[in-house]
């Protein structure tokens, strides 16, 4: 037994505490000692010290001895046993958190999901009131982006038309003013930007999305609040309470997305994919209900960056100026009824 036995058993003793049942507490312990001995083998590491690669590794080790259903409830053990290592200090942040979402993305395609309208969105935003949370929301909401993809942008990606912006947007959108510009580069523990990367963009091409006015007032006023960074590359969303100036994480963005959502009734434990809205059924919003405002799967592919670039360079020699265009005429409203 490893020294990563120590943790495991305070969190058994803790779900224990809080009403597991005997066969589910037995489960737990067979997974996470399963993972323990994994690491070990393999990594000479301790499940304290694992990162997301080490969680995808043994993600993959499990998909070759179960069916699809068993992988995703242990993937679920291991990442309520990392949501409390986070919480008693014993490690930064949940390496599951990413896994969870690559899974929910590559089980299915279009899975069933709950069916929320543009109103019932507006009536949720309208419950979100913190500057950063706010902004948060909706930048993932109007825009598409993944939750590790937020957590990336540093302020050289946002060109801001307004006073509030300081800063020189990089080379890639000074020219486009009201832009975000979201890398292809950023992959999980490499280098980017000055900075090893807690989070994959995934994107088969970097992606210039445009800003309306809505979400431009959002950024605005959370820039007006934003504390000092603590990073030289400048995130532009960190932290307000705990991580204080810091950079978000993926497993802070699905915290604050959670504590709305659960509030609002949008969200159950073990109520799935198909019940509950994370940062991924945002995504999933922004496509459905910009696909069929526009009626262009092209447009909508290249903002959630599905597109490379050879085939982005058969639509149009003016493929950016379309984009804008189409984007900012049939974006949908989540503050008023336009």
């Amino acid at each position: 037994m490893t020294d990563g036995s120590e943790p495991i058993e305070y969190f058994l003793e803790d779900i224990e505490h809080h009403g597991r049942n005997e066969r589910t507490a037995a489960a737990y312990r067979r997974v996470l000692f399963e993972f323990d001995e994994f690491l070990d083998e393999r990594f000479g590491k301790a499940p304290a010290e694992a990162s997301y690669r080490d969680c995808m590794a043994f993600t993959h080790e499990l998909r070759s001895e179960y069916a699809e259903s068993t992988v995703a409830s242990y993937a679920s053990y291991l990442n309520r046993f990392y949501s409390y290592l986070v919480r008693v200090g014993r490690h930064d942040e949940n390496p599951m958190e990413l896994v969870l979402e690559e899974m929910s993305e590559s089980i299915e395609s279009n899975p069933s999901r709950r069916d929320v309208s543009l109103e019932e969105m507006r009536n949720f935003v309208a419950t979100v009131r913190h500057p950063l949370h706010r902004a948060v929301i909706l930048t993932m909401l109007k825009t598409g982006i993944r939750s590790g993809e937020l957590c990336n942008i540093d302020l050289i990606d946002l060109h801001l038309n307004h006073e509030a912006r300081s800063w020189n947007p990089r080379a890639q959108i000074s020219d486009e003013s009201n832009s975000l510009y979201i890398s292809a580069e950023h992959t999980y523990a490499q280098e980017s930007g000055g900075i090893i990367r807690k989070a994959s963009n995934k994107r088969k091409r970097e992606t210039i999305i445009p800003i309306d006015s809505e979400l431009e007032t959002a950024l605005v006023r959370w820039l007006a609040i934003r504390p000092e960074a603590m990073s030289r590359s400048e995130p532009l969303f960190v932290g307000t309470v705990e991580r204080w100036g810091k950079r978000l994480t993926i497993d802070t963005v699905h915290h604050i997305v959670e504590q709305y959502t659960r509030d609002y009734g949008w969200f159950r434990t073990g109520g799935g994919a198909a019940e509950n809205v994370t940062p991924h059924y945002f995504r999933h919003f922004f496509t459905t209900h910009l696909r069929d405002r526009t009626g262009d799967r092209g447009i909508v592919k290249y903002l959630r960056g599905d597109v490379a670039s050879d085939i982005i360079d058969t639509y149009t020699h003016n493929w950016g100026d379309r984009v804008r265009e189409t984007y900012l005429d049939r974006i949908y409203s989540l503050t008023d009824h336009r």
